[in-house]
């Protein structure tokens, strides 16, 4: 399933040995954005686990892998890279960022038009799937807890995709938009797009 380095093994466990007993790590794909899988590595109590978690057996600790990212982490290893002043862990995943030709479509019109224009408010778009005519995103940065998001949303990142992309339907965001940076978030009744500002 994915490979841990030696060096991504021991830095692991130094993370989890500063924590209570009974932790694991939780490796998943976060988004999509500019050609690339976006990861998110994290400590979560062993009792988080999902019934469809993939596990992986790490010798002084577990690795959970949930069962949406499973697929496209088929094969990949992680590694633990120090140079200079930066350090981090590092995902060579050999899998395509979308095997499907309508969400890499919808990719490239996120990547190219929706992201550049919401960029300027500090705001992101990330495209999580896509199911039949229907798709998936999250608004981040600037976009969550926005009181125009539903405009942006509408006006501007739909409008977007539907018109590269005419199979397209509807797009949802799935944002918790209470858990945002603007603490006046209410939905939009109207008005204009930040995404045209």
């Amino acid at each position: 399933m994915i490979t841990l380095t030696a060096s991504a093994r021991e830095k692991m466990a130094e993370f989890l040995a500063t924590e209570e007993p009974g932790q694991a790590i939780r490796i998943a794909i976060a988004g999509r954005m500019k050609g690339a899988f976006e990861y998110d590595i994290a400590m979560v109590a062993e009792d988080e686990r999902a019934d469809d978690d993939t596990v992986i057996d790490a010798g002084a600790f577990k690795v959970y892998i949930d069962a949406r990212s499973a697929p496209n982490l088929k094969g990949a290893t992680v590694d633990y890279l120090e140079s200079g002043n930066e350090a981090g862990f590092k995902l060579d995943n050999p899998n395509p960022l979308w095997s499907d030709p309508v969400a890499l479509a919808v990719q490239k019109v996120l990547d190219e038009e929706v992201n550049p224009g919401v960029a300027s408010h500090g705001g992101v778009v990330t495209l999580l799937d896509v199911q039949a005519d229907t798709v998936y995103v999250a608004l981040g940065g600037g976009c969550q807890g926005c009181g125009m998001a539903s405009v942006t949303l509408k006006q501007g990142i739909e409008a977007s995709i539907k018109k590269s992309v005419p199979s397209i339907a509807k797009v949802l965001d799935t944002t918790d938009h209470a858990t945002g940076s603007n603490p006046y978030y209410q939905p939009s009744k109207g008005g204009a797009s930040p995404f045209d500002a």
